[in-house]
């Protein structure tokens, strides 16, 4: 008699159908709802009954679906029978995906995460329309941010910026560059939606116009209890300001015309810039401005002001009020301040680590009486624009300081009767002025930055400054490429526009030389085997000296020790 096999073949055909069906719905990933209520699976446990399958009434065998269609394809094949178990109500399915799931999506989404932090904000808004996912990654985003800069755009209404700025609860440090003209209602648009701003930067850019008065300036630096900084630009319709806050520690506003009053009752205002328009007819008072500092802002450490009106009455009033705490003092385009204001300011200020005195009348004097002041604390030293100055004194100052990291001196060492004479107009026309054809030779070993832009009359330069990164040559037209030695093995940058193209090309092969030097400045070191010699860091070549004169130690003492027993 022939065996039998244990599934006939209308249940196993019926059985391989249900099977196929079943592969067929399963899905790669899994389904992403449950089978029998429909919510979503991620974090759900079900609490319905399984549904009953139609099953056949012969018992079919745990086995995986593979090996329930070779049992159904090898009907003729024999093997005994296998015994008889309890019905299955419900097919397992044979793997679960809720738990890969899970890590996947947490996986995918600090990987959405660290994509969309990159992006500017109007690629933010563009990524937030992809789909649900991405625009609530967006949301979260926003709401999180703490930092925001925008550019705004000539033709964007205030709509758009409080559009921007309501997504952004948090925000701390707000920076707009707009290109329209803007008024108090920006203003009171940042107020409302930024109630923890704590430092806010207005730049300008194109035909933008500023409308902010000095009233609504004054409102809403008043209400911002938690504003420490505060930077705007094109200011000159303020008329009149009167600050006054506890918390603001930085502020800094440009294009200042004609203010009728200044007053600045901050007693935590550590850094002050000012800066005016280039217009004769200014009518701000600036002695009365420093001396209400004096009274109200005691712990100014930084100073900047540009104006054509200073003069040695206000550094007089500015060195009576003694700010203690100063240490940066930056007083830009002011003709009348002469030696006498020098040796007012060094007498004074004796901790300054900066000082900028760019378009000043002082001269050489001046530039003794700094280095006699200030010769333990002075590291950047800004004298550009003073036409008094000659190669001598910038010399003598960067042999004085010995702490000096920065010196612009940018056109001070110029041919007053030109502004900038080309190569044939100087070569023709006969030199009568002392100042043309001066020589500087610069030996340093702080100096980082040096700045003789607009130098028409230097003619010869020498430079052995060790730490020199940044060199600024522009203008220089009438210095010589064979009266330049660059000794800076450390140089990264050189500007030489309007140079001479060997001038150019003397700078280009002196920079690769001192390149190709300081490569190879590491000692060699043999290899353990003696077959090739490789560089060695510099620590590694002291440790390897230390060993050596420990081992000689070493050897000496015994030697020693031998000799005397």
């Amino acid at each position: 008699m022939q065996p039998q096999p244990h599934i006939s073949p209308t249940s196993a055909q019926a059985a391989i159908s249900a099977a196929l069906k079943s592969q067929r719905l399963r899905k790669n990933r899994g389904s992403y709802s449950c089978g029998r209520c429909g919510l979503p699976k991620k974090g759900h446990v079900c609490h319905l009954a399984p549904p009953p399958l139609d099953v056949p009434a012969t018992p079919i065998a745990p086995e995986p679906l593979a090996s329930v269609s070779i049992s159904a394809a090898a009907s003729s094949s024999t093997r005994p029978p296998a015994p008889s178990r309890q019905p299955f109500t419900h097919l397992r399915r044979a793997l679960s995906f809720d738990d890969d799931e899970a890590r996947d999506s947490r996986f995918h989404a600090a990987g959405l995460w660290e994509v969309l932090k990159r992006l500017p904000p109007s690629g933010l808004l563009m990524a937030a329309r992809v789909c649900r996912g991405w625009r609530e990654t967006a949301g979260k985003m926003w709401k999180a941010a703490e930092e925001l800069r925008i550019r705004v755009p000539e033709r964007a209404q205030i709509g758009y910026v409080g559009s921007l700025l309501q997504k952004c609860p948090a925000l701390v440090r707000l920076s707009l560059k707009i290109e329209s003209e803007f008024d108090a209602t920006t203003l009171a648009c940042i107020a409302f939606s930024c109630p923890n701003l704590e430092v806010l930067e207005i730049s300008t850019y194109g035909a933008a116009v500023n409308r902010i008065s000095g009233d609504e300036l004054s409102r809403f630096v008043c209400n911002k209890r938690g504003l420490r900084s505060l930077k705007m630009e094109r200011c000159s319709n303020l008329g009149g300001v009167a600050l006054s806050s506890t918390s603001l520690s930085t502020l800094w506003l440009a294009d200042l015309h004609s203010l009728s009053k200044m007053v600045f009752n901050c007693p935590n205002l550590i850094e002050l810039s000012l800066e005016f328009s280039l217009q004769e007819d200014d009518s701000t008072d600036l002695v009365a401005m420093i001396d209400g500092l004096g009274r109200t802002c005691t712990r100014l450490q930084n100073i900047h002001i540009a104006s054509l009106k200073l003069s040695h009455t206000f550094v007089h009033a500015l060195t009576a009020v003694n700010f203690r705490d100063l240490r940066m003092l930056s007083l830009v385009l002011g003709i009348n301040i002469t030696d006498a204001s020098v040796a007012a300011i060094s007498s004074t200020y004796t901790n300054l680590e900066l000082l900028d005195l760019s378009g000043s009348s002082i001269t050489d004097t001046g530039l003794g009486m700094i280095c006699d002041a200030l010769p333990d604390t002075l590291s950047k030293l800004l004298v550009a624009l003073c036409p008094n100055i000659t190669s001598s004194g910038i010399q003598f100052a960067t042999a004085q300081l010995p702490l000096l990291e920065l010196m612009d001196c940018g056109m001070s060492v110029s041919d007053p009767t030109s502004d900038n004479p080309t190569i044939e107009e100087k070569s023709s026309s006969p030199q009568k002025t002392s100042g043309y054809n001066q020589k500087m030779f610069i030996k340093h070993k702080r100096l980082k930055k040096l700045s003789l832009w607009g130098g028409s009359s230097l003619d010869a330069l020498f430079l052995n400054c060790p730490e020199l990164k940044d060199l600024n040559l522009n203008s220089c037209s009438n210095l010589q490429p064979e009266s330049l030695v660059l000794q800076c093995p450390k140089l990264e940058l050189v500007s030489a526009s309007g140079c001479q193209n060997l001038l150019i090309g003397a700078i280009r092969k002196q920079v690769s030389e001192n390149f190709a030097a300081g490569e190879n400045h590491m000692p060699l070191k043999r290899l353990a085997d003696a077959s090739k010699r490789i560089q060695a860091p510099p620590s590694l070549y002291q440790e390897t000296r230390e060993d050596e004169n420990k081992k000689k130690r070493r050897k000496v003492e015994r030697e020693v020790c031998t000799i005397i027993h």
